[in-house]
């Protein structure tokens, strides 16, 4: 190649970074580096609405014979049924 074809190419590549600097800093003009806001994220949760949460049931309390009695009835209802397996229920 000729030297007056090589300035050619540096010049032409001159004025295309020129160009993409100039792009470049037009886009980041607008830009703002603060990264400081009045809340986090964290912050949100914290402040978020309880109304859509899962609120677990809180079974009344029972006595001692009232549980030995359910779990009686529990175990002839699980002896006593109709079924045509003779396992526990539990299945692979």
């Amino acid at each position: 190649m000729s030297e007056k074809s090589n300035r050619d190419h540096d010049a032409d590549d001159a004025n295309d970074r020129e160009l993409i600097n100039m792009e470049f800093e037009s886009m980041v003009e607008g830009l703002s580096l603060d990264e400081s806001s009045p809340s986090t994220y964290l912050d949100e949760l914290e402040n978020f609405v309880d109304q859509n949460r899962f609120i677990a049931p809180t079974p009344p309390r029972k006595s001692l014979s009232a549980s030995f009695q359910s779990a009686l009835s529990a175990f002839k209802k699980w002896k006593d049924a109709k079924t045509d397996r003779d396992d526990d229920g539990a299945s692979l």
